[in-house]
């Protein structure tokens, strides 16, 4: 299993002391994840989330023809499916393991019982969540408003700030399922990644993204250049 990270190296748990990192280890449940397993299905009832320690987990819907349509990426150090279990409600799409994948399970009843024994856990957390789900929301408006050129150029962009690395980012997924996260065919990805070439506002090397004009690349993702 690579790289498994530990729960305070957790940015949902930063800010916690050592007695609240503890009772969390607690009460979590890890489990492990064969490739392409599924985690949890739409409409199943939330009652835990999840803490991606190694491997990736993708979220994604079904369309009625069967299409999948991939929301979202997590990695290392990622909560999955935590805003149900806050509410209370199920699960609004499937997640499952790219790969060979290690998660911390906490579950929502004994959440809510350490949340009543020591309030500024769940505030601490809350605070963390709720700027997590405003990066979340206007990476969605920007896959979901925008064309193709302007989606990928968005997602470097979302990579950018992820990585904290505005002349160099490394593609958290494979090609393939970027399209999918996208919405287009490998074949249209491959010609919008030449287009942003031959514009001089990236160099591509495999999975390597070297970012030649941060600026324009904003531009770009706005629509104000093509």
């Amino acid at each position: 299993m690579p790289n498994t990270i530990s729960l305070d190296q957790v940015p949902l748990f930063q800010g916690l002391d050592d007695p609240q990192l503890q009772s969390l280890r607690n009460i979590s449940q890890k489990l492990f994840y064969q490739k392409n397993q599924a985690i949890f299905s739409q409409d199943d009832p939330a009652k835990g989330f999840y803490v991606v320690l190694s491997g990736q987990v993708k979220v994604y819907k079904l369309s009625l023809e069967g299409k999948e349509q991939v929301l979202h990426i997590f990695g290392s150090g990622e909560p999955v499916g935590e805003v149900p279990v806050f509410a209370g409600d199920t699960f609004p799409a499937h997640a499952q393991a790219i790969y060979k994948s290690e998660l911390l399970f906490f579950p929502r009843q004994r959440l809510r019982e350490l949340f009543l024994e020591d309030p500024s856990l769940a505030m601490n957390m809350l605070a963390v969540l709720s700027r997590r789900l405003r990066t979340f929301t206007s990476m969605i408006e920007d896959l979901s408003l925008k064309e193709l050129p302007q989606r990928l150029a968005a997602y470097i962009l979302h990579l950018m700030e992820k990585q904290e690395n505005d002349r160099e980012i490394t593609l958290d997924v494979s090609k393939g399922m970027l399209s999918k996260i996208l919405g287009a065919s490998q074949e249209t990805l491959s010609r919008v990644f030449k287009q942003m070439t031959d514009s001089g506002l990236i160099q591509m090397d495999k999975k390597t993204i070297r970012i030649l004009d941060p600026d324009a690349l904003e531009d770009f993702a706005e629509g104000l250049q093509g």
